[in-house]
């Protein structure tokens, strides 16, 4: 198969980073989708939906203490979502979606566009440098 970045349309790749455009925000609810910008979270949740999983449109951590669209998973695989944070508190976490190989795709405002950095790049900055853990979605397009 296909390594996941690669499967990925080029606009994926140009997202600007976007704090007020979080899943709930009116700002998403009056132009849905990725190009206006996007928070990590719904940078995430995008990347998700495009391979047709679908995640509950949750803040950090509401989704952390999910289990009816999500499950924690001890050892991460290509999709789950990984949560990070300066503590081991889900409030405000941040959200990246791995991709495999030790890479973890993201949206974050140091960046301003979707990046891929290693569990050791998070570990290395104060604000990433807990990880939570790993959600996988259990909900596929057209499935309830």
């Amino acid at each position: 198969m296909e390594p996941l970045l690669d499967r990925l349309p080029a606009d994926f790749w140009t997202v600007p980073y976007a704090g007020a455009r979080h899943p709930g925000a009116a700002a998403v609810t009056a132009r849905p989708g990725l190009a206006a910008g996007a928070n990590c979270q719904l940078f995430a949740y995008g990347v998700l939906g495009h391979f047709g999983l679908v995640p509950p449109p949750l803040r950090s951590s509401e989704l952390w203490d999910d289990t009816e669209a999500t499950v924690r998973v001890p050892v991460p695989e290509p999709l789950d979502l990984l949560l990070f944070n300066g503590s081991a508190d889900a409030y405000g976490a941040h959200v990246g979606v791995w991709a495999g190989d030790d890479a973890v795709l993201h949206l974050c405002a140091e960046v301003g566009r979707p990046a891929v950095w290693s569990l050791a790049d998070f570990a290395g900055r104060t604000r990433y440098r807990v990880l939570l853990g790993a959600k996988r979605a259990t909900r596929r397009a057209g499935l309830r």
